[in-house]
């Protein structure tokens, strides 16, 4: 089983930074992509993140482990392989890594995540972090009190998110994207579960966007469709989540 320093020494080396060009400590925004991997639309966040002054994270999960999109397809998004609770190590060790930059403030903190990668952060703040868990030997090394806010992107909330009714231990500022015709969950299921989120102490803004499973991403296959209005509103909701986290009183 991994250490946090360990997990982090595999995927450092393939984070993609976008940021002002600059040395000075500024709120840091981490991305994890969803299931199929790295794909067109994340930069684009990243880049809606440089311009509110925050530095972004495009964490990739599978290039360390050798895995390639047609792997991933066959695999994690089969349920085969790397399941939310495993992802949720990549969460905490990024975090972790991430948090110790000379040109990160740790104290403002937001963890971002799309289909697989909002399953990840759903873990990682849900879990029992005293002893060994999600994949790694030290999971509560890491502090969660930097980490101000979550966007929540379509998360998977489906069968096999065995643990998404169980109650957050860090209660960050939310924002949650439902996708009304999404085929992985219900509109229904999903307000219960960020309502369960909701009752924890967070503030959760849900936004249920009239768009199927991965509406942001320009190469998603069917049932997904890309739809750039959505995609235009969900990159100015994500902006404004950042500016206001930015500006917000210290807790």
């Amino acid at each position: 089983m991994d250490t946090l320093a360990a997990r982090w020494s595999l995927l450092e080396p393939r984070i993609a930074v976008v940021g002002p060009d600059d040395d000075r400590p500024r709120p840091a925004v981490i991305l994890f992509h969803g299931c199929g991997g790295l794909r067109d639309h994340l930069p684009r966040y990243a880049e809606v993140a440089k311009a509110e002054g925050w530095r972004a994270f495009i964490v990739d999960s599978y290039g360390p482990r050798g895995w390639n999109r047609a792997f991933a397809l066959s695999t994690v998004c089969t349920g085969l392989l790397l399941r939310g609770w495993e992802r949720a190590g990549d969460v905490l060790a990024a975090l972790d890594g991430i948090s110790k930059r000379p040109d990160v403030d740790a104290s403002k903190i937001v963890l971002a995540g799309w289909s697989h990668g909002g399953w990840g952060i759903m873990e990682a703040l849900s879990a029992d972090r005293s002893r060994p868990a999600l994949g790694v030997a030290d999971p509560g090394s890491v502090p969660l009190t930097g980490v101000l806010g979550t966007y929540l992107a379509y998360p998977y909330i489906g069968i096999a998110a065995v643990n998404r009714m169980r109650a957050w231990k860090h209660c960050p500022k939310t924002l949650a994207v439902i996708a009304r015709a999404d085929h992985l969950t219900t509109v229904r299921n999903a307000e219960r579960v960020h309502e369960m989120v909701r009752n924890c102490g967070a503030h959760v803004d849900t936004w249920i966007a009239d768009g199927t499973h991965s509406f942001d991403e320009p190469s998603g296959q069917p049932p997904m469709k890309y739809d750039p209005d959505l995609t235009a509103e969900a990159l100015r909701r994500f902006g404004a989540l950042l500016h206001d986290t930015a500006t917000a009183p210290a807790p």
